[in-house]
């Protein structure tokens, strides 16, 4: 095991510490007032941390503090991760972005796209290209999510069993499958929307590579950085120290999530998608693996071009994750200013997006409200964890930028 620490002071290394105290204030009230369980923030530069700050609990119910060492369930958070391993397998000659994702999933052979009518009356028409690998990693594959609730094919993916993207039991093999049987919601390459695209990713790095997700991630990428707590499951030693999930109630308040046990053992489905536990020093070595443009302390994973590549916007110029994106789903202020790379998104115009970041930020968040983001111009890589679902939108994520700007603007 591993643990982040703070090995820089915040003036040596340009951040103004009273803006950074602001921060852990505004936070710990939120925590205070029952609406965070407790929260880990860090924020590095230079690759070296600069402010690492844990307060309130991991578990409310025993009394155990947010430490730093905690285990973190990073759900989205994943996506990025697997969008790495994918590219690996690009730079070993064994993938290609621009190859139909049927030359190795040949259940994604002749898809189709919805034209009209609902359940049993959907018609459909076959795509007008295929599904290409590119398009998983970039979102725009025409995949979507059961639970948004705002299209017909929406409703196809609840009717399948898929409201939180797996048919319970089914492995990843059999719900790609799944996915696959379903139309697409546009063709694919012309519209963003946010989906199920990063589990098929995640199948597409298992039958490419031959070797399970798990596997795959811990030999290529999480042994290799160092990243010794991060995996698909928790282990009888690392179970104390993962922390309790909790819900937003209609009042604000949290609660604990029912049926969410600790994950004992292997689990069954390996998601691409949201399938991670971590902590903050894992995280911190993943961000950066991607800030150093693909090598951390000697070890290489990936090429600079590589990750200048995952890293940079892959949208239409001119477009931005709302302009672009699936409506109504995606119309929304806070993807303004933003564009997608290969499994994050990307500040395009500073100006328009709903808090403030350098030009070229990138970075992904999780369901759970964790998040990071690296600013590549000012050397900066920032994490915030916490174990808490929002019932809607809430304000961490932009108050968050805000204080990090204001660190180091000085206003």
């Amino acid at each position: 095991m591993a643990q982040l620490r703070q090995d820089a002071d915040p003036g040596e290394a340009g951040l103004d510490p009273e803006a950074l105290e602001r921060m852990d204030r505004h936070f710990a009230r939120q925590v205070d007032a029952g609406r965070l369980p407790g929260f880990l923030v860090a924020v590095a530069r230079g690759g070296r941390v600069a402010h690492l700050t844990t307060y309130g609990l991991r578990d409310r119910a025993a009394g155990l503090p947010v430490e730093a060492d905690t285990l973190w369930r990073i759900y989205s958070m994943t996506k990025p991760v697997t969008s790495v391993a994918a590219l690996i397998l690009v730079e070993d000659g064994r993938l290609s972005l621009d190859e139909p994702v049927a030359r190795h999933l040949p259940a994604f052979a002749d898809p189709r796209v919805y034209v009209d009518g609902s359940g049993p009356d959907v018609r459909t028409r076959p795509a007008a290209g295929p599904v290409l690998v590119r398009h998983l990693m970039t979102h725009t594959a025409g995949l979507t999510f059961g639970f948004y609730h705002c299209h017909p094919v929406d409703a196809l993916y609840r009717e399948a069993g898929l409201e939180s993207t797996v048919r319970p039991g089914a492995d990843l093999a059999e719900t790609v499958d799944l996915y696959a049987s379903l139309p697409l919601q546009f063709d694919p390459g012309t519209q963003w929307n946010y989906s199920v695209a990063s589990n098929v990713l995640g199948r597409l790095v298992e039958v490419v590579s031959g070797q399970p997700l798990d596997e795959f991630f811990a030999e290529r990428i999480f042994r290799p950085l160092g990243m010794t707590d991060a995996g698909f499951q928790v282990t009888d030693e690392q179970a104390p120290r993962l922390a309790e999930l909790y819900g937003e109630r209609e009042d604000g308040r949290i609660e604990p999530v029912p049926g969410l046990p600790l994950r004992a053992g292997r689990p069954r489905f390996l998601s691409g998608s949201g399938g991670m536990v971590a902590s903050a020093h894992d995280l911190h070595r993943f961000m950066e693996l991607l800030r150093r443009r693909g090598e951390v302390d000697g070890t290489r994973l990936l090429a600079p071009g590589t990750v200048e590549m995952m890293t940079s916007n892959h949208l239409p110029v001119g477009a931005d994750l709302r302009s672009f994106g699936s409506r109504p789903a995606h119309d929304v202020a806070a993807k303004e200013g933003l564009g997608f790379g290969l499994g994050v998104s990307v500040v395009t115009d500073p100006e328009r997006t709903l808090a403030p970041a350098g030009p070229g930020t990138y970075g992904w968040s999780g369901v759970a409200t964790t998040t990071f983001f690296v600013d590549p111009g000012r050397e900066l890589t920032v994490q915030f964890m916490t174990q808490m679902r929002p019932r809607g939108s809430h304000t961490v994520y932009p108050d968050l930028k805000r204080f990090v700007h204001e660190a180091v603007t000085g206003s």
